[in-house]
Order: structure tokens, then C-alpha cells, then sequence
């Protein structure tokens, strides 16, 4: 490909250039191992102190560093330097990525009911069925499955071995990383004299446009109606999704993180690593909840919420756990003294 210039990056993402637009960029990277032709971001002042010594041809930063960040060499101001250091890598990986080759690869096997763009990519080993519809642009990666009557927007990629179930949609643009599963049956039993009765998974899954899925992460379908997920949801890896669950629009969710089945949970909510819903409850709009957290009842008021209890030693941890096991004792006999006063 073209060589880039920090004139095409600086063209690209606007801001205040200073510096040679000619200078020539190989590399995205940070400030400690950056090199003449490396172009970087400062946004955490934390790392304020690298950027006199960093070797960076070029960094990225807000205006309260402008000053500092010319006096050791090129820079480009921007309002929001790690907004733009993510636009940089977008339209950075746009040229570095191999284009995808329209067209279906020989192995692939489809059902000729299905309707498939002509600017669409369908890989080594992929099966796609009945009525399935693919759109413009869209590619399905090596060893995918795309099920009965299922849908997928516009310029939405599929990275190789993933599973879309029959009944299926989603939006444009979308990302589904290496091993997820969308439309697995939900885990739905009705017991009966001992032993487990299924209950059929009759609902689908729909996914919103701008969503991306992270790696070996599980949405399962509805039981009667669907899962859904809305626009611009981004979950991370490991993440299972239960049925009848809805997120909200632009809500983000960390790794190895759990929502059991029929939870709503809201917009725009930030959920970090290893947290667990509870099936059922509602989770207002704009809420965050800290790492581990387990919860258990319904967020009303957007906020921050944590329910993680430290890390001890375990002989500590265990007089500790001794104490909560008998705080209710210990409540009732509070209140028994406060009765006698």
C-alpha cells in the first residue's frame, strides 16, 4: 500500500497539525517504545511524564499538552486525544486490511433458496440455509454457519467459526468474533417427577446495527419472544447472554460477565468483568457496576453500584465470613437493646 504521512493522518482526523506533514508513518504505538516514524497518543495524565523522552515522530494530545508536546516535536491537537487515537486505528486498520474477495469460496455450501448480496464474502467451509439473506459487503468467515431464514445487514463481518442460528438478525456494520454463538437454545427445564422436561426455544435473536461480540461469547434465543440486543452494544469475550434478555442501546459489558434470563438491563450502561445478573430484574439507563459485582435486585437510579467483598488471607476471610453468616443474630439482639432503653 501507499506510504502514509502524518499530513493523511492529520487530514483525516482534523485537529491543529504541527510538524511535516511529509513525515512518514509505519507504526500506531505507545510513547515508551515509539520510534521517529511511530505516531502515539497522550490522553492519561499519568503518562505525562513519557512525553518528553518518547521518541514518537508524532503525538496526539489535548490542548492543555499543546505546548508541551511541541517543544519535543510534531503534534496533533485534538479535543479528545483517545477518541481520536480510536478513530486513527479504524481508519488505520481499513488500510492495512486485506480486502475481503466478493463472491462464494468453492467449499461453501448454499442452500439456493438463500439470497446473497454479489459484494458479499462467504468463506472456506461455510454453510448457510434455507431463506437465509445476506447483505452488501458482508462477510462471512471460513467455517461459519448462517441458519434458516436468518438475516445479516450490511458490511456486518463474521470472523471464521462463528454460529448464527436460524431465526436470527442483525443490523449493519456489525462484528462477530471467532466462536460465538447467536441463537443457542435457551437453558429452559420444567421438572416432572424428578426428571427435566424441555421447554422448546421458540424465539429468535435480534441484534441492532454497530454491535460487536467478542470471542466464544453465548446470546441465546427467546424462549416465546426474542433476545435482543439494541444498536451499538459491545460485548467482550466469555460473556454469556440468557434468553428473553434485552440490553440497551450502547451499553458496553466486559469479559466472563453473566445475564440470566428475562434481565433487562438499560442504554448507554457500563458493566466491567465477572459481574452477574440475576434472571428478571431491571437495570435503569446510565448505569455502571464495578468489577465481580453480583447483581441481585433492580437498579432503579442511574450510578455507580459494587457488591464486591475483599480479598483476604483465608483465615481472615473466614472469621469475617463467620461474623456476616450471624449478623442477623447480631441485628436482633441491637434492636433488643435498644427496646430496653
Amino acid at each position: 500500500m501507499a506510504k502514509i504521512t502524518l499530513g493523511d493522518i492529520a487530514a483525516h482526523l482534523g485537529g491543529e497539525l504541527t510538524g511535516n506533514p511529509l513525515l512518514t508513518i509505519d507504526r500506531v504505538g505507545p510513547l515508551d517504545s515509539a520510534t521517529p516514524h511511530t505516531i502515539s497518543f497522550l490522553s492519561n495524565p499519568r503518562y505525562a511524564a513519557q512525553l518528553a523522552s518518547t521518541q514518537a515522530g508524532c503525538v496526539i494530545v489535548g490542548p492543555a499538552l499543546r505546548d508541551a508536546a511541541v517543544a519535543r516535536g510534531a503534534a496533533l491537537v485534538l479535543p479528545d486525544p483517545y477518541l481520536a487515537f480510536a478513530r486513527l486505528t479504524q481508519w488505520w486498520a481499513a488500510q492495512h486490511r486485506p480486502p475481503a474477495t466478493p463472491g462464494v469460496h468453492p467449499t461453501a455450501c448454499v442452500d439456493p433458496s438463500a439470497r446473497l448480496a454479489a459484494s458479499a464474502s462467504i468463506g472456506p467451509f461455510v454453510v448457510i440455509e434455507a431463506d437465509a439473506v445476506i447483505g452488501e459487503g458482508a462477510q462471512i468467515g471460513a467455517h461459519g454457519f448462517v441458519g434458516r431464514g436468518s438475516t445479516i445487514g450490511p458490511h456486518t463481518r463474521f470472523a471464521p467459526r462463528v454460529t448464527f442460528n436460524h431465526g436470527c438478525h442483525i443490523g449493519a456494520r456489525g462484528i462477530l468474533h471467532p466462536g460465538v454463538v447467536i441463537g443457542g437454545d435457551g437453558f429452559g427445564f420444567a421438572p416432572n417427577q424428578g426428571r427435566w422436561e424441555k421447554i422448546e426455544q421458540l424465539g429468535g435473536v435480534r441484534i441492532g446495527d454497530d454491535v460487536e461480540i467478542g470471542s466464544n461469547t453465548c446470546v441465546d434465543r427467546g424462549a416465546l419472544d426474542d433476545t435482543v440486543l439494541e444498536e451499538g452494544v459491545k460485548l467482550d469475550n466469555l460473556i454469556q447472554i440468557a434468553h428473553n434478555v434485552k440490553i440497551g442501546a450502547f451499553t458496553a459489558m466486559a469479559g466472563c460477565s453473566g445475564v440470566a434470563g428475562s434481565t433487562v438491563i438499560g442504554k448507554h450502561c457500563m458493566i466491567a468483568g465477572d459481574v452477574m445478573f440475576v434472571g428478571h430484574i431491571q437495570v435503569a439507563d446510565h448505569v455502571q457496576v464495578t468489577g465481580s459485582t453480583t447483581v441481585t435486585r433492580s437498579i432503579t437510579k442511574p450510578g455507580v453500584y459494587s457488591g464486591l467483598f475483599p480479598m483476604d488471607d483465608n483465615a481472615s476471610w473466614e472469621k469475617n465470613a463467620a461474623i456476616l453468616r450471624n449478623l442477623h443474630t447480631l441485628r436482633d439482639r441491637v434492636r433488643a437493646l435498644e427496646k430496653k432503653k
